[in-house]
């Protein structure tokens, strides 16, 4: 495995398996792995020639007052894990590398980046799109990984590759958890004891409203009750949104009669943490 630091770099690396005919697998990531990247690592592993994991904290998707300075780092630990995995390259660029100074062209998706977590983080989407867009035109993949939690990203980056014909596939791998549930994420390490415990409410009130549906309660109003109420009584919990959806576009649905995605952002203390379920009738 070799850690690559330039697109320059990067591009031979690509240009060279393209002229073998080898087949290319992007997963894209911020680093800080945990068990959820290394499900989207094995997977991608079993379909590729070569694979590429890129590490890189993208700050145009933070906002100002967000966490990018603080965000988990640590890449000798990440660099042993993707060994592991039988990663052949990780690109792991510095932000100069993908933002030259001056730097003023931005990929977005409009529309779905201003519903559910847009609603609150205004200018995360564009961020996302953008060095999205930037790996997939560098890396050139076949096929890119990413994992269900982050439910409304997966939308918005389909829709891109769909509108810009971008040639690559697009699979996503399912939401990883923890023994008790907490969909894993590289924030939870910003949780001390008690907030850990608490952050358990996110997938209890998920699971409430799938009950709720299968059993065959098709009132929007009552779910969203219910699951309000459920995190409410979490005294260390604020709720950022509830939403249930069609998972195909994140548009609000009238009545529950195809598959529903239900999404929820929530504070635990001073960390935002996101979780969804897709509910099947």
């Amino acid at each position: 495995m070799k850690t690559v630091k330039t697109a320059a770099e990067m591009r031979g690396i690509v240009r060279e398996a393209k002229r073998d005919g080898k087949s290319i697998a992007l997963v894209p990531t911020m680093g800080y792995f945990h068990e959820g990247h290394l499900s989207l690592i094995r997977e991608a592993r079993k379909k590729c020639d070569v694979l590429i994991v890129s590490i890189f904290v993208n700050p145009t998707q933070f906002d100002p007052s967000e966490d990018y300075e603080r965000y988990p780092r640590d890449l000798n630990r990440d660099e042993v894990i993707a060994e592991r995995g039988k990663v052949d390259f990780i690109f792991a660029p510095d932000v100069s590398e993908m933002y030259s100074s001056g730097y003023s062209t931005f990929v977005e998706v409009e529309g779905l980046s201003k519903v559910m977590c847009g609603k609150n983080r205004p200018a995360h989407f564009r961020g996302v799109t953008t060095v999205v867009a930037k790996l997939f035109n560098l890396i050139e993949p076949d096929t890119a990984y990413f994992g269900q939690k982050d439910a409304q990203q997966v939308v918005i980056i389909k829709k891109m590759v769909s509108d810009l014909n971008m040639g690559v596939e697009i699979h996503v791998c399912p939401t990883v958890r923890e023994k008790d549930g907490l969909a894993m994420s590289s924030r939870n390490a910003y949780l001390n004891e008690e907030e850990r415990k608490a952050a358990t409410v996110l997938y209890r009130a998920l699971l409430k409203a799938k009950d709720e549906i299968i059993r065959g309660d098709k009132l929007l109003k009552f779910i969203r009750k219910e699951i309000t109420e459920m995190i409410e009584s979490e005294k260390l919990a604020r709720i950022d949104y509830i939403t249930i959806v069609d998972p195909e576009n994140l548009q609000e649905i009238a009545g529950i009669d195809k598959p529903v995605l239900i999404a929820i952002a929530v504070w635990i203390g001073k960390t935002r943490l996101i979780d969804n379920i897709i509910v099947n009738l």
